[in-house]
């Protein structure tokens, strides 16, 4: 495939980005014709063959004894397996396919870090409320999240800036490269909103996290961009 080879030689946005186009124009090409875009696909199945020429040199089927409904030769002819190919069907399912992996594609690429924060506190807060932890004041787990080795503030405020650097420096080179594959504004907003509705969540999740685990003056190390201003932020780089 053409994607493939330009992800190879260039990055997999632009793979993805330049499917993305052509289902779309192909998509609009096949709209006007209301002509059925379906075929029937016929094919030779031989599988059953091999257990069945087993069962021969096992004694338990005959080659010609037709009386028996053990007979090899009542087998011996192959299947004919039938399908039906939809290709407007097909061609929306790749397209959308294509989509959503090009959406958590970007989404990783800014907010990974967040992400995968979030993940670890889950972890640990679902490994203490399972008990499956010594709850002792002295364990590991049960000792506040703000003290945890993945956890601290220092780590709090690097994940931060690292999305914060990916907003402001890899995002702008994605929604570049989607003028670029997509002419039509339409398109690319339709499909940037639910990247900056993952962008949004995630912060969303940090900041409550924040909120119950941190303390004020953390709040004010960590600096977390607020929801509004980040919804501010992403609608300008559109």
């Amino acid at each position: 495939k053409a994607s493939k080879l330009i992800a190879k030689n260039s990055s997999t946005v632009d793979g993805q980005l330049f499917l993305i186009k052509h289902l779309l124009i192909l998509r609009e090409k096949i709209a006007p014709f209301d002509i059925e875009f379906s075929v029937t696909h016929k094919e030779l199945d031989f599988s059953h063959l091999l257990e069945n020429v087993r069962r021969l040199l096992r004694g338990q089927a005959s080659l010609f004894d037709w009386t028996r409904s053990t007979s090899l030769a009542r087998t011996l002819s192959p299947r004919v397996l039938e399908s039906q190919l939809d290709a407007k069907k097909d061609l929306e399912r790749n397209l959308k396919t294509t989509c959503e992996e090009f959406i958590m594609l970007v989404t990783k690429l800014v907010v990974d870090p967040m992400l995968s924060f979030v993940t670890k506190v889950t972890a640990v807060k679902g490994a203490l409320s399972s008990g499956s932890q010594d709850r002792k004041p002295e364990s590991a787990l049960a000792r506040p999240l703000r003290t945890q080795a993945f956890a601290t503030p220092d780590k709090v405020v690097e994940l931060v800036q690292k999305v914060g650097d990916a907003i402001q420096k890899e995002l702008p080179v994605v929604l570049a490269k989607m003028k670029l594959y997509l002419q039509n504004p339409s398109t690319r907003t339709i499909l940037f909103k639910p990247i900056k509705t993952n962008i949004l969540e995630a912060h969303s999740q940090v900041h409550a996290l924040l909120k119950s685990e941190y303390s004020t003056e953390d709040l004010r190390t960590i600096n977390l961009k607020s929801i509004q201003d980040l919804q501010t932020l992403l609608d300008s780089l559109l």
